[in-house]
């Protein structure tokens, strides 16, 4: 019996030192890729390579640094020789209503957020064969603008409009594109305001679900969407939020609670 000799897929995350795109390199590595990730911090970026069972290149480098996408395309191509999956899941997470935003903050939003992203799709598209794909990791926000969202939710809704350029652009190539838009998931960037109540009404009240959101929720549907499973999906927004997008809905506490009225 001869062993297998087909070359094991390349996935390249961004954001991949922890939360989101840590759980996201696990569960690719687990699905037999090789990975490249790609995240600020060396020291984690470590870590995580030496705690998965598959080959594993890191780059420590800022993702709005104009040459990170490349170097971490090139990284990939001289590692592995092919690039099967971009998740761009990097991202910025500051709020603030449009009339209290300032430059210094719209650029950094629109810098990690949405011109990095394009980047990182730009250098891969010129690598990536048929039966590739990007995967963008968005936010429910994205798709209904909240309040106080600003450009959080500019830059989301423009990832939205990115995946679907990519999926015209390049499906007739073999090359997909998708975006999933979770609803609100507890990691490092969340946990402060997790308990609030204006947090818990905004999100935990308006969730017709029995359970929170995880970051394998959004891995595992992420790693569908880059496998054969789901290799007939292209351009399409996936909202993981437990039905928060859809439904209008609130708890039975929030629709009978008793209204205190204001000023």
């Amino acid at each position: 019996m001869h062993a297998d000799s087909t070359p094991k897929p390349v996935a390249l995350v961004t954001g991949a030192s922890s939360g989101i795109g840590e759980a996201i390199a696990r569960r690719f590595a687990e699905g037999g890729f090789r990975i490249v990730a790609v995240a600020r911090r060396q020291e984690r970026l470590e870590q995580l390579a030496a705690s998965l069972d598959t080959d594993v290149e890191i780059l420590a480098a800022d993702v709005t640094a104009a040459d990170t996408a490349d170097r971490a395309v090139q990284l990939a191509m001289d590692a592995f020789g092919r690039l099967d999956c971009l998740v761009n899941n990097a991202g910025s997470g500051k709020w603030a209503p449009v009339d209290q935003t300032d430059d210094q903050t719209l650029d950094e939003v629109v810098e990690t957020s949405l011109k990095a992203p394009f980047r990182f799709a730009r250098a891969a598209l010129r690598v990536m064969q048929s039966g590739a794909s990007v995967i963008n990791v968005g936010s429910t926000f994205g798709i209904r603008g909240g309040a106080g969202g600003g450009a959080y939710c500019v830059v989301k809704s423009g990832l939205i409009g990115l995946t679907q350029s990519i999926a015209a652009d390049y499906g007739f190539q073999g090359i997909r594109s998708n975006i999933v838009c979770p609803g609100v998931i507890k990691t490092a960037m969340t946990q402060d305001f997790w308990e609030a109540p204006f947090f818990q009404r905004l999100n935990h009240e308006m969730t017709p679900m029995d359970r929170e959101g995880t970051v394998e929720d959004v891995a595992n549907t992420v790693y569908f969407l880059a496998t054969v499973p789901g290799s007939y999906i292209n351009g399409q927004t996936i909202a993981l939020d437990g039905g928060w997008t859809t439904t209008k809905t609130l708890t039975v506490e929030a629709m009978t609670c008793e209204r205190v009225p204001q000023g």
